[in-house]
């Protein structure tokens, strides 16, 4: 029972806060704003945000490709539609409960392929590891990129003192933490100590790999395709056609925050898009109206390839199970 309300509560909070700040944002629109929100989506260009789109499924499968790289040194050798299934149903799975599509890759890889879980399930701990590092990466770019009109947005919000304030407490709230790890035996030090360890070592892991090089690349290919993939959907509207590529960065990259640590984005994404392009001067509708446009396509990309991983991977497997 305490399993199930576990999970029950794990679905149902993420989705209701993202469906609560839609409600509580939506309904300051005025008529007026809804009509032009509508009118945006309405007359953007579709096949702009299919290229778009495709340029995203190229990227999970090229994912799927690199995830062998990991796979091979550890004597697993699947197969490349086998994995590119995984990786679509884990996506989809995302979109319920956060981050549970990595630990439904591994599971879809020890029933059809033979993949250990474990090893499996480390393999993918250590690829999400790469990514939060490309994801800091661009985080880095857009705010050197863009760092005046971000200082200066956020000190019309908070006093550049209390600014500096909040900056200290920050740094004394690490050092404090390090003081914890280092001089603590508690049960809780230690699973912090092993978590921080098990990152070192899928860092480290993927260092020694024999293809280190091809699996660099096609991070960066990854990576390329999704900033690629975002930057073709702003020419959909011509409102958004005409931004620079710093500010296109950083609303991606504010929009890939909301897409990794949330059910996908469910209520944040487009609300994340609408405010940071709001500070560069694009109007909230407009703002808005590409967020849904890019959050929906995607997500009905995930939608169709999820259910059609399910369906086709015991089909294609069956002789194996």
């Amino acid at each position: 029972m305490k399993t199930f309300w576990s999970k029950f509560l794990q679905i149902v909070i993420p989705l209701a806060l993202g469906l609560a700040l839609i409600w509580y944002f939506y309904s300051k629109f005025t008529p007026e704003q809804w009509e032009a929100l509508k009118t945006h989506i309405r007359e953007a260009n579709y096949w702009v945000v299919g290229a778009a789109v495709l340029m995203s499924g190229i990227s999970h499968v090229i994912r799927a490709y690199r995830w062998g790289f990991m796979l091979h040194p550890l004597g697993y050798h699947p197969g490349l539609l086998n994995r590119f299934l995984a990786v679509s149903a884990a996506y989809f799975m995302n979109l319920f409960i956060p981050k549970s599509g990595e630990v439904t890759r591994a599971i879809l890889l020890d029933r059809y392929e033979k993949v250990s879980f474990e090893k499996g399930f480390g393999t993918i701990i250590s690829e999400r590891i790469v990514d939060l590092i490309f994801l800091l990466l661009f985080t880095a770019i857009a705010v050197i990129l863009k760092f005046q009109e971000l200082f200066d947005y956020i000190n019309q919000l908070i006093p550049f003192r209390k600014l500096l304030w909040a900056l200290a407490l920050l740094v004394l709230g690490m050092v404090l933490f390090y003081l914890f790890l280092k001089h603590t035996q508690g049960s809780i030090a230690q699973r912090i100590k092993k978590f921080i360890r098990g990152l070192k070592e899928g860092v480290f892991s993927i260092l020694k790999m024999q293809q280190k090089g091809a699996f660099i690349f096609q991070s960066l290919l990854i990576w390329g395709l999704y900033l690629l993939s975002f930057y073709t959907a702003t020419k959909a509207l011509p409102e958004t056609a005409v931004i620079d590529l710093p500010t296109v960065i950083i609303t991606f990259v504010v929009g890939s925050f909301t897409f990794a640590f949330t059910n996908s984005g469910v209520g944040y994404y487009p609300l994340a898009i609408a405010g940071i392009l709001f500070i560069f001067g694009i109007p909230e509708t407009v703002g808005n109206a590409l967020g849904w446009i890019v959050w929906t396509s995607n997500i009905t990309y995930i939608i169709l390839f999820g259910i059609l991983s399910f369906v086709l991977l015991p089909l294609l497997n069956k002789k194996r199970t």
